[in-house]
């Protein structure tokens, strides 16, 4: 694999043969109309989405945040489905009623880099759960040997309000990332 810059600090990984093609496409912008199609078709994958979402890390996590949650080692029937694909842990704040409030799937890169993704059910949404079920995980994570990561799309503004309060500050980094349409 080779790295390609579209001019602005981008940098993608392709094979040496799509190099060239990389270039030419990055170089019409990233931003644009079908550039996950045009990608998907120069690397073999076929119609493709393209998109970047901001990347955050951090091992400082605020110590207001009280930790929250049940964890779990494996999916079960009794949780979010959403959570399934996660290869890592997941942490799960419950009612007094046994509802489901908000949830955090972990994804294991590696030994050293641990991806937290959040979902706060609407009725609790704007109650501090996802802060302080990120900042349980996060703690988690470093107590584990292991750094942090919190992805998210650019537009998302509760997501970013919650990564800024936990510890995340956005440092502009963007990760970029091509989806096969299946």
């Amino acid at each position: 694999m080779q790295g390609v810059s579209n001019g602005s600090g981008a940098v993608i990984s392709v094979p040496p043969s799509a190099v060239d093609a990389a270039t030419e496409a990055m170089a019409a912008g990233l931003d644009r109309e079908g550039v996950g199609n045009e990608l998907g078709e120069i690397l073999g994958v076929g119609p493709a989405a393209f998109g970047a979402g901001v990347f955050r890390t951090t091992t400082t996590i605020d110590p207001n945040l009280t930790d929250l949650g049940v964890w779990f080692d494996r999916q079960t029937d009794d949780l979010p489905e959403w959570l399934a694909p996660f290869n890592g842990r997941r942490l799960v704040a419950f009612d007094d009623d046994g509802a489901v409030l908000g949830s955090i799937g972990i994804k294991v890169h590696d030994e050293f880099g641990q991806e937290i993704s959040v979902v706060t059910e609407e009725a609790a949404r704007g109650t501090g759960i996802a802060r302080r079920l990120v900042a349980t995980a996060a703690r988690r994570i470093v107590a584990d040997g292991a750094i942090p990561t919190y992805l998210h799309a650019q537009d998302n503004t509760a997501s970013a309000r919650v990564a800024d309060a936990v510890g995340f500050a956005d440092q502009g980094w963007l990760v970029y990332g091509l989806w096969p349409r299946r």
